[in-house]
């Protein structure tokens, strides 16, 4: 990886890393839906023009059930479960939390797929759910009962980015990756669409919400895509998915910087195990051999 990758590596974590800032400063005013809605729209409005500049046709009426099953997992569903959380959640956990995608989808696809569940996978879970267990243990003694549903949502959503990941490696050469992120963007848009008018914008949302939702759009959704794309195109996608263990670094510091939240134990210890854990299932951090 040259030296320009990795700045491009480090870039995508900031800005998705700045996604549940831009969330939590916009959302108590939106509301779950009506963020979502804005996001995915100014997102799929962003793609299109970048696909006028690089005069990439998307072909959407031919596979249109297959775009929209995507749009549906991997950014409509996430995306409000996310939104919803973020009413009462920190960033930084946030952030921890979304970094968990690739345990749910080695979990999945032992359970699901029968793919056979290797000693390092096994104790990469392990790891994993240790961290979560303290994240979300400990958050719940912090803020109650009452927002159980916050922490569940926070968890969901990552669930359903790994059965995203796995349904469109069930379908191989559907579409390009640039195809897949603009053809899902469109087809969010009309699964969110009907949702806003049982949940309306809360109240009038000021010039820093407006700012924030914007930003989520064009920043942390449109951009965010064309650089993902980018740098699996350099250095293929084992490589970009890489960015999953920056993200939670950057996550933790915008809201501490930004948002003043506090990092505690809980957070950092929660945070090393969910990472550690991912390394191991991702295959990045290998166990010594064993001697006899």
């Amino acid at each position: 990886m040259n030296a320009a990758s990795i700045v491009r590596l480090f870039l995508l974590a900031a800005i998705w890393g700045a996604s549940f800032l831009f969330m939590r400063v916009s959302v108590q005013a939106f509301g779950p839906v009506a963020l979502i809605m804005f996001r995915v729209a100014i997102a799929a409005v962003f793609l299109w023009l970048a696909s006028r500049w690089l005069k990439r046709d998307l072909k959407l009426g031919m596979q249109w059930r297959y775009f929209l099953t995507l749009g549906c997992l991997n950014s409509a569903f996430p995306f409000i479960l996310f939104a919803y959380a973020a009413q009462s959640l920190p960033a930084s956990l946030l952030s921890i939390l979304n970094a968990t995608s690739p345990l749910f989808g080695a979990a999945i696809g032992a359970l699901w797929l029968r793919i056979p569940l290797t000693l390092p996978v096994g104790l990469g879970l392990a790891f994993g759910l240790a961290g979560v267990t303290v994240l979300v243990g400990q958050t719940a003694l912090l803020v109650g009962d009452r927002d159980w549903l916050a922490l569940a949502a926070g968890l969901v959503a990552p669930a359903s980015y790994s059965v995203a990941s796995l349904y469109t490696k069930a379908h191989p050469g559907r579409a390009t990756p640039f195809d897949n992120a603009h053809g899902s963007m469109w087809m969010a848009v009309l699964a969110v669409l009907p949702l806003v008018f049982l949940a309306p914008i809360r109240a009038a949302p000021n010039a820093g919400d407006w700012a924030a939702v914007a930003l989520l759009g064009t920043v942390c959704t449109g951009t965010a895509y064309l650089l993902y794309f980018r740098l699996i195109d350099e250095v293929g996608s084992t490589r970009a998915l890489s960015v999953t263990f920056l993200i939670p670094v950057f996550g933790v510091l915008w809201g501490a910087l930004f948002l003043d939240e506090a990092v505690g134990w809980h957070t950092l210890l929660g945070g090393a195990l969910v990472l550690m854990g991912i390394a191991m299932t991702a295959g990045v951090l290998r166990l010594p051999a064993l001697r006899m």
